[in-house]
């Protein structure tokens, strides 16, 4: 995405009755929610414009710039926008201080999603003109019918020969859906099941129910069955290598969040604390890892793994002296082998699963993982956290405090 020239935005101010444009004279009061429900509006692009939408702060609604100081503070909340778990999947956008009619203007340029609907909050916003409203079922049709088959990201894919049988309906119904829709829009109830499932990208379509990869991993009965990558193995070993003896090993299949539930609590039954009576005067314990800092680490290996062509498995090895999480697939898109780890850098090779895992919550914001654990593990006293990068996999090393 090109950010647009002063003219083209100057432009944009100028025209009134745009449906992409929104303006705001500050980011104060009730300015932050407007401008996250436009984002989330420009992100699903309703009337199919192709075309970056804008939200400028420090404009009047008639175009004409305030002055408003133009901060560094104010810039970092508008690219919080992005990243801070509300807006799912995560919008792509620019922030920008541009000069505009001699004055400083902030601009944040919004990219149509490759995968509506888009939600702020549990609602989809849509344009209608210069007014921000809530979609309605037809719209939402509208969305879910946009998203063709070759632009898709590969986890809101169709898998030929999956259906309705190989979702668990119940849990949808029980579990993922009230934390993903905003009660009020439950409650109108005009929506079908396959019409439902359809606007949450866990099938195709309502009219073609085929399961999506999404679908899979979040609600599958037997995800392998279609996705041979969909699992995880954890593996102990008495030692630091892995010809040592090993102690236990365990594959875990499944939907995501069962998967990590059940890793998390495998590493909490080989987690064991150490008590410290002599060093100090009242005992002390800690914990071999802690397992703040793992659940980050795994939770990122599920989410940004590759689950397209490979049937290996995300692995969680543990030496006596470290622990190892491989996750097949390199850095992805943005992120490259330089920058990786970069607070506040991140990039979604499954979009839409990372969508989910908010939704299931997993994830509380988007591209702080690494940075978390890291403190986590500067806190606990350990070595600071190593990565291994390659083009065919990330591997997080963690080694044991002294």
């Amino acid at each position: 995405m090109t950010p647009f020239s002063d003219a083209e935005l100057e432009a944009m101010l100028a025209d009134i009755e745009s449906d992409r444009v929104e303006r705001k004279q500050s980011f104060q009061g009730d300015a932050p929610n407007a401008v996250r429900e436009a984002v989330c509006a420009f992100a699903n692009d309703l009337p199919g414009h192709g075309k970056p939408g804008v939200a400028f702060v420090g404009v009047r609604d008639d175009g004409e710039p305030t002055g408003l100081p133009i901060e560094d503070q104010l810039l970092t909340s508008l690219g919080g926008i992005k990243d801070d778990g509300n807006i799912v999947p995560p919008p792509t956008l620019i922030v920008e201080k541009r000069i505009l009619a001699g004055k400083e203007v902030a601009v944040v340029t919004v990219a149509p999603s490759d995968s509506p609907p888009v939600r702020y909050k549990g609602r989809v916003w849509v344009r209608t003109g210069p007014r921000r409203s809530l979609a309605t079922a037809q719209d939402e049709r509208i969305l879910n019918e946009r998203r063709r088959h070759r632009d898709r990201p590969f986890d809101v894919r169709p898998l030929s020969g999956s259906g309705l049988r190989d979702l668990d309906l119940l849990r949808f119904r029980e579990e993922y859906l009230p934390n993903a829709v905003a009660s009020d829009v439950l409650e109108q109830n005009d929506r079908t099941l396959e019409q439902r499932l359809a606007a949450t990208k866990m099938v195709a379509s309502a009219e073609e129910p085929t399961a999506t990869v999404l679908g899979l991993l979040v609600l599958g009965r037997e995800p392998r069955d279609f996705l041979p990558g969909a699992w995880a193995q954890f593996l102990k070993v008495d030692g630091t290598d892995l010809s040592d003896p090993i102690l236990d090993e365990l594959a875990l299949g499944g939907p995501v969040l069962d998967v990590i539930r059940r890793l998390e609590e495998k590493l909490v039954s080989h987690n064991r604390v150490s008590v410290d009576l002599t060093s100090a005067p009242v005992e002390s314990r800690r914990a071999h890892y802690p397992m703040v800092a793992l659940q980050q680490l795994i939770r990122n290996a599920m989410l940004h793994r590759n689950y397209e062509g490979t049937s290996a498995p995300v692995r969680v090895t543990w030496y006596s002296d470290r622990l190892e999480i491989l996750s097949p697939g390199g850095p992805y898109g943005e992120v490259t082998a330089t920058n990786f780890g970069t607070p506040g850098l991140a990039d979604y090779r499954n979009p839409n699963l990372a969508e989910a895992m908010k939704v299931l919550g997993l994830v509380q914001r988007f591209g702080v993982g690494i940075a978390a654990a890291r403190r986590a593990l500067r806190d606990g006293g350990h070595p600071e956290l190593e990565f291994e990068i390659q083009p065919g996999f990330v591997l997080a090393r963690v080694r044991r405090a002294p």
